[in-house]
């Protein structure tokens, strides 16, 4: 079932709540006129029974009364009955009128509606008056009230019906000013296809329009960055990928073009597993990134002793003596073993290649936070490069010269946020020390162990 469009929706919503309070206007207005001839009626009643009680205490009758307010025709009458029920005197005309018991003997006067109790069989409303032993009755007519009631509810319906038809129109038109700006945002994102730069056009007043707008104008300013940082990536992966494979084309070209001897085809298929090697570690880069990028790097939470951890990547180069750990023995945090690993090799790695000795791996824990900091005594990060040191293939343009892909400090921060941490540079006068943080009791399940 298609939706209706948003301005006929919010037509019919106006339309809705238009009916609503018309009608309950009208239902106002009915039932205040309906009160006040009641009130009207009741009044004359009283009036009428007031005269005729005069009119009895003067020893004259009612069928020589000459009053017009008691006697017209078809409209108004008067009659006086006994205790039980029998008519003493009536208005000429008057119709004949049965009273039940609580009305001939109760005490004060009683209003009663009849459906047939007018001259003419239409409905009528009659007082009753207990007075010196009689009961007076004086009745009038209702079929000019009913008319009056029946003629205003159908004014008071095509009014209605009328009200609601201008004022639909009017909503309608209005709802269509008031879209106007989302329909010219539309046209304009329509047209933005395959055209950077370009903005939706957003109204000065700052309502939830304008605001959709200004958001919308900030997601599509993200969606550019997005799009061209992917084919930044996309570049810089291909020119990555372009480099081994040209030397492996080279290296095999080359052993095949000649007869070559037994040590320098050695030497060529050595080139070509370096290559191949570099190949691979790009590959896997590009993969965890990836999975990173997707919310599905794995984790696998275990606890690990940072000291030992440290000093077994410090091990693993060679035992330098320009590589210093500093970390308490005791310090340990929840983490996949083999990730922290990665990251601070990779850590390790940009500080050795980057910068100058010595070269302090650090780990310490405050504020709910364990940190583990890799800081080198170089040159230092250009200015400005800080801010990107993590991006993918960023590589500073002097001072820090070397190989490498420009993916080790990415894959480093994609570590430290899968595991719900973070990653920084800061300047450490001299070098760069980069840091990870992570928390110091991990939100991640334990494994369950392996029977």
């Amino acid at each position: 079932m298609r939706r209706l469009p948003i301005r006929a929706q919010v037509t019919l919503a106006f339309a809705a709540a238009l009916a609503l309070v018309l009608l309950a206007a009208g239902a106002f207005v009915y039932l205040r006129f309906e009160d006040e001839l009641q009130r009207t009626v009741d009044s004359g009643l009283r009036s009428r029974a007031a005269e005729v009680t005069a009119l009895r205490a003067s020893g004259s009758t009612l069928a020589t009364a000459r009053s017009a307010a008691l006697v017209e025709d078809e409209e108004s009458f008067a009659l006086v009955l006994s205790s039980s029920g029998r008519q003493l005197d009536a208005t000429p005309g008057a119709p004949a009128v049965r009273l039940g018991r609580a009305e001939l003997r109760g005490a004060g006067p009683r209003f009663v509606d009849r459906e047939h109790g007018a001259a003419d069989g239409e409905p009528a409303r009659l007082l009753a008056v207990h007075e010196g032993g009689e009961v007076v009755v004086v009745g009038a007519a209702l079929d000019d009230q009913r008319e009056a009631l029946a003629a205003l509810l159908t004014l008071g319906g095509l009014g209605l019906a009328v009200a609601l038809l201008l004022g639909s129109a009017a909503g309608y038109w209005v709802a269509g000013i008031a879209l106007r700006p989302v329909e010219a945002m539309r046209a304009e994102a329509e047209a933005i296809t395959g055209t950077p730069g370009r903005r939706l056009p957003v109204p000065p007043v700052a309502d939830e329009i304008g605001r959709l707008g200004t958001t919308l104008n900030a997601m599509l300013e993200r969606l550019e960055r997005s799009a061209a940082k992917e084919r930044r990536f996309v570049a810089d992966a291909s020119h990555e990928l372009r480099t081994p494979l040209t030397i492996l084309k080279s290296e095999i070209d080359v052993a095949l073009a000649v007869q070559r001897s037994p040590p320098e085809l050695r030497a060529a298929l050595a080139s070509t597993g370096e290559e191949t090697d570099r190949l691979i570690r790009l590959a896997e880069d590009l993969l965890v990134l990836a999975r990173a990028d997707e919310g599905q790097l794995p984790i696998v939470p275990e606890r690990v002793a940072l000291r030992e951890l440290l000093d077994g990547v410090a091990a693993r180069n060679g035992g330098r003596g320009d590589i210093v750990v500093d970390a308490p023995p005791g310090l340990t945090v929840e983490a996949d073993r083999r990730r922290l690993l990665q990251a601070v090799t990779n850590m390790l790695d940009n500080a050795l290649r980057h910068g100058d000795a010595p070269v302090e791996l650090s780990a310490e824990d405050g504020d709910g936070q364990v940190r583990i900091g890799v800081r080198d005594h170089g040159p230092g990060f250009p200015p400005g490069f800080a801010a990107r040191a993590f991006e993918r293939f960023a590589r500073p343009d002097a001072g820090r010269s070397g190989g490498g892909a420009g993916l080790g400090l990415a894959i480093v921060d994609a570590i430290a946020r899968a595991h719900g941490g973070s990653a920084t540079v800061a300047p450490a006068d001299p070098g760069v020390l980069v840091t990870i943080s992570l928390p110091a009791r991990s939100s991640f399940p334990h494994p369950r162990a392996q029977g």
